[in-house]
């Protein structure tokens, strides 16, 4: 019996000891990120350091007691189950603080565990308090509290971006129509001209003395609206003051919107409300003039440009969808050799002699061949402009400002006969 009770003295004070240095750990850690509980961790840590130091100290007396009389004193048992019931106490303070962390830590806790936590979960201390045996004392090897990682609770809030200048913009479309066209200005808001829609050619040879034939030319007055196509971002004084680049980057992309929307204005423009009656919305629609036995895309443009040429406007381009344009440079013949296009040359696209322009305002699988510079005239009564200005009250105490880009145009196609449309693929 006293033997029993000599070993449960030399356990609490090996425990007193133990317990300093694995309290330490757990403090330290939980000191970290605690900072705003409602137990002060620092204040834990001091208690906690006070009790280990009276395990201890309790310990090496109580021994030093049961050396003497085989039993300690009253005082000493009492001060020992004093000091035990305050561990437990600031035990369970402990063991909340460390749940608040793992709360804190996103689950993640096992990245950081300290060595203390280590220590007392580990098979070897387990088996070291079950076997009893205190005298032999305990060892057991620490892995590294934490790895260093890009995380941005480790190391990762010291790593600075590497930010390149200038703003990344998306790819623009190549606008094309406009150059096709016969350029022209306006200063008014309507385009009127008078057009021939129709005559008689009655002129033949007469004898003499006889009367002449009456020939007849009728006439008709077309109207075509000058519309205007605009669009606004609202931006801050000081980001256009601070980014000195974005107001030219604005500029750019503003006068790239009013392309993009006139191209497709250009060509296929409604010609309803305040909308440009398109030059394919009046185009001629494709009827074969000859027949060709077996015809392919190549041979239906040809015959386009036939019932154009037959209509006295001979074409000047050929407007398609670049995947059909590509379609016809990938034309082979049985022998698998490209019919007219050379992969290695690097001419302009051409076909039968005319301009081949690909844009994608135009829908697949079909095209539009013509007379551009007789046959249709853009005019332009406000070209492309930008303006900055405050537009409001609300925007002047804001400091923001308006950014508005506008153009105005007009569209005359004189002959509609002249423009040939219709489906590229070869009817079966």
């Amino acid at each position: 019996m006293t033997r029993i009770k000599h070993n449960l003295f030399v356990a609490l004070a090996a425990i007193g000891a133990m317990l300093h240095d694995i309290l330490f750990s757990h403090m330290t850690r939980v000191g970290m990120v605690l900072r705003a509980a409602d137990d002060s961790p620092f204040e834990i840590k001091k208690a906690l350091d006070k009790i280990s130091d009276q395990t201890k100290e309790l310990g090496e007396k109580a021994l030093a007691e049961a050396r003497k009389s085989g039993d300690m004193s009253l005082e000493t048992k009492g001060k020992v189950d004093e000091m035990l019931v305050k561990q437990g106490e600031l035990q369970a303070r402990l063991t909340e603080a460390e749940q608040k962390l793992d709360r804190r830590a996103g689950g993640n806790a096992e990245q950081i565990k300290t060595a203390g936590a280590e220590v007392v979960n580990s098979e070897e201390f387990k088996k070291y308090v079950a076997e009893g045996n205190y005298k032999k004392g305990f060892n057991m090897p620490v892995k590294a509290i934490v790895s260093i990682t890009s995380d941005p609770a480790s190391a990762g809030d010291t790593v600075a971006p590497d930010r390149l200048a200038g703003i990344v913009a998306a790819p623009d479309r190549r606008m094309t129509v406009r150059d096709l066209l016969t350029p022209g200005r306006t200063s008014s808001n309507l385009i009127q001209y008078v057009k021939e829609t129709g005559f008689q050619n009655m002129a033949a040879t007469v004898a003499e003395g006889a009367a002449k034939p009456k020939s007849d030319i009728t006439f008709d007055l077309v109207s075509s609206a000058v519309v205007k196509i605009a669009t606004y971002v609202k931006a801050s004084t000081e980001i256009l003051a601070d980014a000195a680049m974005l107001q030219s980057y604005i500029d750019g992309r503003l006068r790239y919107m009013l392309s993009y929307v006139e191209e497709g204005q250009l060509l296929k423009g409604s010609g309803v409300g305040n909308n440009l009656n398109g030059i394919y919305t009046q185009a001629t629609a494709y009827a074969a003039p000859i027949t060709v036995a077996a015809p392919t895309r190549i041979d239906v443009l040809r015959l386009a440009m036939l019932q154009a040429e037959l209509a006295e406007y001979p074409s000047t381009g050929i407007v398609l969808h670049p995947s059909d344009w590509a379609a016809i440079e990938l034309t082979k013949d049985s022998t698998g050799a490209y019919i007219f296009a050379n992969p290695q040359a690097l001419a302009q696209p051409t076909l039968w002699g005319r301009p081949v322009v690909g844009t994608q305002a135009m829908t697949v699988d079909t095209f539009l061949v013509g007379a551009f510079k007789l046959g249709a005239q853009l005019f332009d009564r406000m070209q492309a402009n930008v303006m900055i200005a405050t537009e409001n009250e609300d925007d002047f105490i804001k400091n923001m400002v308006t950014i508005l880009a506008e153009e105005r145009l007009g569209l005359a196609v004189y002959r509609p006969e002249a423009f040939i449309k219709g489906d590229i693929t070869p009817a079966p």
